[in-house]
């Protein structure tokens, strides 16, 4: 396992690299050497994410980037089984990383043989401080298929910690799996905090593949010219 350090710093190193890349090629996003992306999918809420693997990352890891109008929102590594490995917010430089050792950790193969993923695990970032996730995640038995891909339909909830066991948030909603992919694809969520509740719609609309037009597309087509509420205060998708 890679220390820390050396995580973050190929996270910042490869967020660097997209930054560059993007402002030379405003309608094209580049990916770093030795990354390959192997979809596209234009989200509702003005989004487009590009889900890629690289070749220096251990076996079973994959990565997204999300973008909007402004460019990259949001960048995070997760593992095999979904796990949140590190997760890098670019409007305030933050790296998030996945704390050993968790509780409970979150199983994609658990959810996908028994309908239920349990989870409580850690992370850690110089700007948040340690969050504790506790949730679960669940199969509803619904599949749906948006732009030719089928996706099985989840449900989620989830309570986040401060380090003195305050809650600071919680979540609840729908998301997508992709079997094959081992990978969750944002719904609809409601997040509750202290100040009130807002909901979100990330949902797919189009699936984009290698060779296709508008892959590696820069540009978000869907709900763009407006800011969503509550917008300002990022959450990665929740994994399972």
């Amino acid at each position: 396992m890679r220390h820390p350090l050396i995580r973050i710093a190929l996270t910042l190193s490869l967020a660097l690299t997209i930054g560059v890349r993007a402002a030379e090629s405003a309608e094209t996003f580049a990916m770093p050497q030795g990354c390959e992306a192997y979809v596209t999918i234009q989200k509702r809420s003005c989004i487009v994410s590009h889900q890629f693997r690289c070749e220096a990352d251990p076996e079973g890891h994959q990565r997204r980037v999300d973008l909007n109008e402004s460019g990259m929102v949001y960048m995070g590594v997760i593992d095999a089984e979904t796990q949140w490995i590190e997760s890098f917010y670019p409007d305030r430089g933050e790296v998030s990383r996945l704390m050993p050792d968790p509780a409970d950790p979150a199983s994609l193969t658990e959810l996908l043989q028994t309908g239920r993923d349990g989870m409580d695990f850690q992370t850690m970032s110089d700007l948040s401080g340690l969050l504790t996730f506790r949730g679960s995640d669940w199969l509803t038995g619904e599949t749906v298929e948006i732009d030719g891909v089928t996706l099985e339909v989840t449900r989620f909830e989830m309570e986040v910690l401060d380090p003195f066991g305050n809650l600071l948030w919680s979540a609840t909603g729908s998301e997508f799996i992709h079997r094959e992919w081992r990978t969750f694809i944002a719904g609809t969520r409601t997040y509750t905090t202290a100040d009130g509740s807002w909901d979100t719609d990330n949902r797919p609309v189009q699936f984009i593949f290698p060779g296709q037009p508008g892959f590696l597309s820069s540009r978000p087509r869907h709900d763009c010219g407006f800011m969503m509420s509550g917008s300002d205060f990022l959450i990665p998708e929740v994994p399972s």
